[in-house]
């Protein structure tokens, strides 16, 4: 009979597999709450201060609820197209190879690294009666600038990339084994895509469109400019925010935006469960 000797290790405490893990994991969260949660929790203090009677006739004001009206609307729009778009480009970059794929690949971020401001005047030269854009739409009647459609353009070149970089990694990871398989059992194209490829990115599609309308809801440089802050007609929830802080109705502000905060984190939240329950739903762990 042999025996196996155990070692069996002094200290009560498992070894990690990652090391420094406790101080990493420190700074992470030291970040997260001094960047993230502090300046949260200041605005959930500061509308709490308000109460809740002042705070629901803020919000429900005329030029309030005008501003936040115009601000969701442009903001779904803004998504649905982004939505439609960025999947398409995901699409072309990982499936197809052209000249000038990885220029094409890179200018995705540009809305990343340009300021807010600048891609604003830039969209407003742009679409204005005189500008490259606006002088073909100009004579059919269709009027981009100091409209609804102008905010909602500014809003979707700040917030296309965020559905395409997150529907693009999943499509390269995508085995094309599987689609091969639905190939040769005489799916056409269209049902591999809305039945194998489309549910295998469904999940990161819902979350890149979520995130692109919290992004597009508080979106600031890019609109003032192309908006015209019209009260009642194209002044979006954040430039009216701002406006308040300039009165000292520091009150007004916060209210306004916490309302956009807490619809962004509501959309953030469900997307969430959508995409757990997706997961669980095709017995992804």
């Amino acid at each position: 009979m042999t025996s196996v000797a155990v070692a069996i290790p002094r200290s009560g405490r498992t070894r990690r597999v990652l090391p420094g893990f406790g101080l990493t994991m420190g700074l992470t969260l030291s970040y997260v709450g001094i960047i993230v949660l502090l300046p949260v929790l200041a605005l959930v203090l500061k509308g709490a201060e308000i109460g809740p009677v002042r705070y629901w006739e803020i919000v429900t004001s005329p030029r309030t609820l005008a501003a936040l009206r115009l601000t969701v609307t442009a903001a779904a729009i803004a998504t649905l197209f982004n939505a439609a778009y960025g999947l398409l480009m995901a699409w072309v970059l990982t499936r197809y190879c052209f000249p000038g794929r990885r220029l094409l690949d890179a200018m995705m971020d540009i809305p990343f690294a340009l300021p807010t401001a600048v891609a604003g005047l830039s969209l407003t030269a742009l679409f204005s009666a005189n500008g490259w854009y606006g002088s073909i739409l100009a004579p059919a009647g269709i009027s981009v600038v100091y409209t609804i459609w102008g905010v909602a353009i500014a809003m979707s070149f700040t917030s296309v990339p965020f559905v395409v970089r997150t529907v693009q990694p999943i499509l390269e990871d995508l085995d094309p084994a599987v689609e091969e398989a639905a190939r040769s059992l005489g799916a056409s194209p269209f049902t591999i895509f809305r039945r194998v490829i489309f549910p295998a990115i469904q999940p990161a599609f819902l979350v890149g469109a979520t995130i692109a309308f919290a992004r597009s809801l508080g979106e600031f440089g890019a609109v003032i400019f192309i908006a015209g802050n019209l009260p009642m007609k194209t002044e979006i929830a954040s430039l009216l925010a701002m406006i308040r802080l300039e009165e000292y109705d520091y009150n007004g502000a916060a209210a306004i935006a916490l309302t956009l905060m807490l619809i962004a984190l509501i959309l953030l939240a469900l997307s969430n469960w959508l995409q757990s329950r997706m997961q669980r739903k095709g017995g992804v762990t």
